[in-house]
């Protein structure tokens, strides 16, 4: 199949993912607790109990456009590099605040409109800046594969897919035989160890043939390789792999390439506010930087920038100041 990796002329990042609208509560350990499930994993709910959930708190949400893929692609627009988001939202308030969103951030929006509620996430923040989510995929599930054709991606460098996806194998290989098609790159981030556990069959499959950059943290990791073990996992993530890349948060990231592994360090020194996009808009930087032929090393340090800077606000989305200090390192 013919690919672009030699066509310098394809700048376009893609993504297609669930288009969201994350809730950013934050709360003690207790909430967490009460709720059921593992802290720092998703667990998948209806509308009504993220409501149920909300009435139990006394805090006021941060409310902002989210969903893992959607938030590397935001973090690629405000980097300057053309970016694209593909998904599907309802006619609703949450749906039109999503797109508006997008569209703030430089990056052009398909999005199928649906009569289903737009979905959303309720990602809970405790004090150590760990977030939990609980999450109403909504329209974002209905996302037609018969819709997603190379034709959306003929001047695409790269597609950048999420790994909630593999929980609709349909869309997952429509969209992965629509970019190999149109001779794009693709990159995967497994999302939650969560998600690796129960989709393990689909991943394995697609990660032989489809897939040329695989992201993983080190929960989503050991749970994908078996592997506790840094550099274990690593290699074992990069067998097939154009690039594979292990961030190990406060410890800053690994990065395999061509039967080397690069150590980026962490950025900065400040304390982590919340950690909800920390994993996505490093992928941002990441991506950026290897689509635009920069050395591994400076991919790895913007990576490393939009992680740290996103880590000091509520929300995924990166304040002017950030992109600015962002925009230097570049």
């Amino acid at each position: 199949m013919h690919n672009n990796r030699d066509d310098n002329t394809k700048k376009t990042i893609a993504a297609v993912g669930s288009a969201l609208i994350d809730i950013c509560l934050q709360e003690d350990d207790e909430f967490v607790v009460r709720s059921g499930s593992p802290k720092g994993g998703m667990t998948m709910t209806g509308a009504a109990e993220i409501q149920v959930m909300l009435g139990r708190s006394e805090n006021r949400p941060v409310i902002v456009p989210g969903g893992s893929a959607c938030n590397t692609i935001l973090g690629i627009g405000m980097l300057g590099n053309p970016a694209r988001f593909i998904g599907r939202r309802g006619d609703d308030v949450y749906g039109s605040l999503f797109e508006d969103g997008v569209r703030a951030h430089h990056v052009e929006p398909l999005l199928q409109v649906s009569g289903t509620p737009t979905g959303h996430v309720l990602s809970v923040i405790t004090p150590d800046a760990q977030r939990t989510m609980y999450t109403y995929l909504g329209a974002s599930s209905e996302l037609n594969p018969a819709d997603i054709t190379a034709s959306l991606f003929t001047d695409t460098a790269l597609v950048h897919l999420e790994g909630y996806l593999l929980f609709n194998h349909d869309l997952m290989m429509a969209t992965l035989r629509a970019a190999k098609d149109a001779g794009a790159l693709v990159s995967l981030d497994l999302a939650s160890f969560t998600v690796v556990e129960t989709a393990r069959a689909l991943l394995d499959e697609i990660c032989d043939g489809y897939v040329d950059i695989l992201i993983a943290n080190e929960d989503e990791a050991r749970v994908f390789t078996g592997f506790s073990d840094e550099n274990t996992a690593i290699g074992s993530l990069s067998r097939g792999m154009r690039y594979a890349v292990l961030k190990l948060g406060r410890r800053g990231s690994m990065i395999a390439h061509d039967g080397r592994v690069v150590r980026v360090n962490p950025m900065g020194e400040g304390h982590a506010v919340d950690t909800t996009g920390a994993g996505d808009l490093w992928a941002s930087g990441f991506l950026y930087g290897i689509i635009n032929g920069l050395p591994l090393d400076r991919c790895g340090a913007i990576g490393s920038a939009c992680g740290y800077e996103v880590c000091q606000v509520i929300g995924a989305q990166i304040p002017a100041e950030g992109w600015e200090r962002i925009k230097k390192i570049i």
